[in-house]
């Protein structure tokens, strides 16, 4: 009588197969299920890796981020306050006797007008920011005119043509907090001879740069 034939294949026999299955998987490789001391063991394998290679879980944790990535906003970025830029001197020298101011500040404008650029440069008279800086009003002769902006190379450019002017910064949660003025009447007297070579500013011209709401009340 023949022996029976031993069906175990040994106490991990399947368990390498296994293995080099999970390390390398292959569509074209058919799932075995291992039968012996070890089949409870190849189950718990199986099932482990079927669930960590679930479509379903990966597809949703990845949606889970980019739903929070997109949502996500900072309040204090979007209410941090700006930085304005100025050169500051008094009215009479900004206004009415510095030769090259007016030509300077009508080529800006018509250069942002030309290419479709929100302005973003503003004249103040009396402004209020300046409550803040004791040490540049106690150097001013009043009443005082500022040449404000966002846009601080601009400033500096400006303050080396102009030459007699202050220069500093400050922050402001708004444009109308930066811009705020203390109304002032401007008078400036006429010269008995004008000897320059180019002609007399007209009063008045400052007021296309004034803020809104600025200019007929001040001049």
């Amino acid at each position: 009588m023949v022996a029976p034939a031993a069906l175990s294949l040994g106490s991990c026999a399947g368990l390498p197969a296994l293995q080099a299955e999970r390390a390398f998987p292959s569509a074209a490789t058919p799932r075995k299920f291992i039968y012996g001391t070890c089949a409870s063991r190849s189950k718990t394998l199986f099932l482990s890796e079927k669930r960590s290679f679930s479509p379903t879980a990966a597809v949703t944790k990845a949606v889970a981020v980019d739903s929070d990535q997109l949502g996500s906003s900072d309040p204090s970025e979007q209410e941090k306050p700006k930085k304005y830029y100025f050169v500051v001197a008094n009215a009479k020298f900004m206004l009415d006797e510095e030769e090259h101011f007016q030509e300077l500040m009508f080529e800006r404008l018509r250069n942002f007008e030309e290419r479709n650029k929100e302005q973003d440069f503003w004249l103040v008279i009396e402004p209020k920011f300046l409550d803040k800086f004791p040490d540049i009003t106690k150097r001013l002769k009043r009443p005082a005119v500022a040449l404000v902006s966002t846009n601080g190379p601009w400033i500096t450019f400006m303050k080396l043509r102009l030459d007699r002017v202050l220069a500093e910064s400050f922050e402001a949660e708004s444009v109308e907090e930066a811009l705020a003025s203390n109304p002032t009447e401007l008078k400036f007297e006429k010269p008995e001879k004008w000897v320059a070579p180019y002609p007399k500013y007209e009063y008045g011209w400052w007021e296309a740069f004034l803020p809104s709401g600025a200019g007929k009340e001040q001049a």
